[in-house]
């Protein structure tokens, strides 16, 4: 049924995904590009729908209060204490140590994108955690210009600076997105 209300969504948005073959693991980091409107992450929910892919995302632990408590925690929230004495990372690596499969799903841009405003740096807390997680970070888009989406790649975090180039120059050929990554860092 879930995967029929995703295909359900697709089909009533007008946009087409695809998803390469054995691009998926058991456990990963997700990252999506472009975040420009709520249909981004809608979409995204769908193919992880149709995938019957159980996926978590972190959420600052202030909105997990009253009603919003229950629905963030079905939706795969994981409340975040940015005030703790546990670095986030930390926090990640161990939920991927202790989980036989885990899905952490990242907008590394933060926040969506106002039309015609400059793109910042995207953030790398993804690759850290990967990194220490020891897991792929999987490359997922959404192009709202040609209404096509999916997952299309993964990489091994080995080198912050090279990965970054390597992801940029992806999302570039394969679906036409020029992210903006951070100057590299000298050394």
């Amino acid at each position: 049924m879930k995967k029929l209300l995703g295909e359900l969504a697709f089909k009533l948005s007008g946009w087409t995904y695809e998803v390469k073959p054995n691009v998926l693991e058991k456990k990963q980091v997700i990252i999506g590009f472009e975040h420009t409107s709520m249909m981004d992450a809608v979409l995204s929910l769908a193919i992880f729908q149709i995938f019957d892919l159980k996926i978590h995302t972190l959420i600052k632990k202030e909105l997990f209060k009253g009603p919003m408590k229950p629905i963030l925690e079905k939706v795969g929230g994981i409340a975040v204490d940015r005030k703790s004495n546990q670095d986030i990372v930390t926090q990640m690596v161990e939920l991927f140590q202790s989980n036989d499969e885990f899905n952490l799903v990242i907008a590394p841009e933060a926040t969506r994108a106002e039309r015609g405003e400059a793109r910042k740096p995207i953030r790398t807390g993804f690759w850290h955690i990967a990194k220490a997680a020891n897991v792929p970070i999987i490359l997922m888009y959404a192009n709202s210009k040609t209404k096509q989406g999916g997952i299309f790649g993964k990489i091994y975090p080995s080198d912050l600076d090279q990965d970054l180039a390597e992801i940029k120059r992806l999302y570039k050929e394969h679906t036409g997105l020029d992210i903006v990554i951070p100057e590299p860092k000298k050394a």
